[in-house]
């Protein structure tokens, strides 16, 4: 996939803000808002995202196997079929990894969708929570302010790239 930036975007590029170029972030969680607008370049977050990745080639991705349903779905339904497709072929060229769920994650996905009960319930969110606190990753990329509420079990924010 090549990355094609509108005219606001490459303005943005050319007078960086504080979240475009973050070297100390090494290992990025990503929910599916980004990699939606990511493959939709009339989505209102596709310029921003595309920057933060280019301006951010460190950063190893890591996703969850609900966001990849959700992404795959969202993108046939509301795009076509391909859209999944080139999604699912960036993810195999190594764009970003997809965590293997162990024993535990269900039974700590539905903690946290119980805590969190008065969000609107989203199982790809909650196994962003999850894996952040298993893999002990703070750093998420995610177009969803519902982050902005999610603690991990010791009452850490997670740190959201893309919106800070």
């Amino acid at each position: 996939m090549s990355l094609q930036l509108g005219a606001d975007a490459a303005n943005s590029v050319a007078e960086p803000s504080n979240f475009l170029r973050r070297p100390d972030i090494r290992i990025v969680l990503v929910d599916s808002g980004p990699l939606l607008a990511l493959f939709n370049r009339t989505d209102h977050w596709h310029d921003r995202v595309a920057i933060w990745l280019q301006m951010n080639p460190q950063a190893k991705l890591i996703t969850t196997w609900p966001v990849v349903t959700e992404v795959c779905a969202m993108l046939a339904r509301r795009i076509h079929n391909e859209a999944a497709l080139d999604f699912l072929r960036w993810a195999q060229r190594g764009a970003i990894s997809c965590d293997a769920p162990v024993q535990a994650t269900l039974a700590t996905v539905l903690q946290i969708s119980v805590r969190f009960a008065s969000l609107p319930f989203d199982l790809a969110d909650a196994s962003i929570a999850e894996a952040a606190s298993r893999l002990k990753i703070r750093h998420i990329l995610s177009v969803d302010s519902d982050f902005d509420v999610y603690r991990d079990p010791a009452g850490e924010a997670l740190m959201n790239v893309l919106r800070a």
